[in-house]
């Protein structure tokens, strides 16, 4: 487990940042481990007849994914005691290169007195914030 020492840390302070490719075998693999096999996660012609541009990953599997580097930095996914986002627009994967999400996480807030971390997280796929107000709170 790692030890943070919250008084060493500053708002602003990057304390991870990743990059994820989501393929279309992901979205099977999650489509089975999360029960939703909704079609525009699969069939280019099934999410193309809903009006999308094509297939799209699950929301939760980027929500999932960007909590992921705070899990890294924290070392322990049970200090993570809060965690939200606003689904701001979607993850198309291309069939051939996938989709390639970055993800970069800062400190928003330190709380002294609670022992506690606000960690401010930026997703992106194609220059595109794909989750906005993306925020966990970590206990220390």
């Amino acid at each position: 487990m790692t030890h943070i020492d919250i008084v060493a840390l500053e708002v602003g302070q990057e304390v991870g940042a990743e990059s994820f490719t989501f393929t279309r075998d992901s979205l099977v693999r999650y489509a089975g481990a999360s029960g939703d096999f909704n079609p525009i996660h699969y069939r280019d012609d099934f999410a193309q007849s809903v009006g999308l541009a094509g297939v799209l990953a699950h929301g939760m599997l980027s929500m999932g994914t960007a909590v992921q580097v705070v899990v890294n930095w924290v070392g322990d996914a049970g200090k993570v005691i809060d965690y939200g986002v606003r689904f701001t627009k979607p993850v198309f994967v291309d069939a051939h290169e996938g989709a390639l999400v970055t993800v970069v996480a800062k400190i928003g807030l330190i709380d002294l007195e609670a022992k506690t971390v606000r960690v401010d997280i930026t997703c992106v796929c194609n220059e595109t914030a794909v989750l906005g107000k993306a925020q966990a709170v970590v206990k220390l």
